[in-house]
Formats: structure tokens, sequence, C-alpha cells
């Protein structure tokens, strides 16, 4: 049977769409499993604790996905004025569900592939903290919102040698899409940095400890936006399911 693969979803405000408050996911996510051979269910970011606990028993690995900000109060809460402005929407139920997600993805030992927000997401679970801004705190940094090219090669990624992801790709440099203001800053003790760009920012890391899990590839970039039209990319969800089926 396919695995079951767990997809966090975007949490909109109410009045974005509805009178509540709702969730959106790009199709794109969902159709990166499905062409791996998973099976994608979107998480209810309504889940209480014990639900999260009990979903991801019930499936075989988990997919954190790209979206907002996550709030200053997780990893920088004395952000000065005029840098905290710089701050984007931000969704904050969304983030107290993928903190505990995390802390239940290594209690339980799942596979784990995280995308973007995910990325960044999943180094602030573990105890690192994000560049709020790009432009404003790496002056001379790339372009990195190009969310008109979301679907191009805007900037290309260099890949450690000895990295997963490089084996993975079978590369050591990638061109990738680009679409985010903030990027992983101080990096969480358990994460080992695998890709950066010309201007150092952090787009792929790995486990210092590949014990930790069955598997975890974290990307700065949307492979799921890139598989269909640059091959190499779909092995990433490929690597992901094989984990996830135990294989």
């Amino acid at each position: 049977m396919s695995p079951l693969i767990l997809v966090t979803p975007c949490q909109q405000a109410a009045g974005t769409e509805f009178a509540d408050a709702s969730i959106s996911l790009s199709n794109r996510y969902t159709q990166a499993i499905n062409d791996a051979g998973g099976m994608p269910l979107v998480l209810p970011v309504t889940a209480t604790r014990d639900q999260i606990a009990e979903l991801v028993r019930r499936a075989e690995g988990v997919l954190l996905t790209g979206g907002e900000d996550i709030e200053l109060k997780h990893y920088a809460p004395d952000t000065l004025p005029e840098l905290a402005a710089k701050l984007g929407e931000v969704e904050p139920e969304r983030d107290v569900l993928e903190l505990a997600l995390v802390d239940e993805v290594f209690r339980q030992r799942k596979p784990l592939l995280c995308i973007c927000r995910g990325h960044q997401m999943l180094n602030v679970a573990l105890g690192g903290t994000l560049i709020v801004d790009i432009p404003l705190q790496l002056p001379g940094a790339l372009t990195h919102k190009q969310v008109e090219r979301k679907f191009e090669l805007v900037h290309d990624v260099s890949l450690a040698s000895d990295s997963q992801i490089a084996a993975l790709l079978s590369a050591v440099k990638v061109g990738t899409n680009s679409t985010h203001h903030q990027a992983v800053a101080r990096v969480a003790d358990a994460l080992r940095v695998t890709g950066t760009t010309s201007d150092g920012v952090v787009e792929t890391m790995e486990l210092k400890d590949k014990s930790l899990l069955p598997f975890l590839q974290s990307v700065q970039f949307h492979p799921e936006r890139l598989y269909d039209r640059y091959p190499h990319f779909a092995e990433l969800f490929r690597a992901f399911i094989r984990a996830s089926a135990g294989k």
C-alpha cells in the first residue's frame, strides 16, 4: 500500500476567503506526493496535541510545506521594532501545530521532508533562529524573494559533496527557485548545513546524527514547483516516500 503522508496546510485568517479562519494549500505538494507513490492527507490546523500524536502514529511520513512567516516569539522575542516591522503575515495557530508536529515526528521517529517555511520551522523547533528579513539584515545578498518566477531557476545552490541531497540530485550545484525573505540564521545543534547560495544563505539541511530519524531533508526552495520540468528534483520526493514505506 502507498505510505500515508501528513501534509501541513496554510492557515488563512477570518475574512480572507470565508467569514471564519480556513486552510489552503497548493495542489503541487499533494501531486508531488502522489507522483512519488505516496498517499497525501492534509492535516487540520485545528488538531489537538493528542490528535497530532495519533495522526503521526497512523502516518508513515510528514511533509512541512511553505507559507507565511513564523511569529518572532518562537525564536527572537527581543527583536528591535524596526526589524520586527519587516515581518510579513503570520500563522499563529499553524506555528503551534507545527512545533508540536515536529516534536512528535522526532518522538515517534517518522520520515520528514521540509520545504521553505517548513525548512525554517524545523530549525526553530529544534532551537535555531531565523534571519527576519534578508534585504535588511544581509545587505548585498541575492534577491531571494522572486515570487513572480516561482517556477523558474533563479539562483544556484552549492551542495556538500558528502551530503544525502547531493547524492539524491546527482549534483553538487543545482539551480533552484526562490520565494522567501527570511532564512535560517543560527542553525539548530542537531542540524547540518548541506547547501548554500553564493551569499551564504542556508538552502538545505540534514541531521548530523542520521539515526534520529529514518529520513530528513530540509530545503528552502520549492521542489514541488520544479520536479515535473527538472526531473532530478523528483528524486527528493521518491526518496522520502521510499523511507516512509520502510525501504
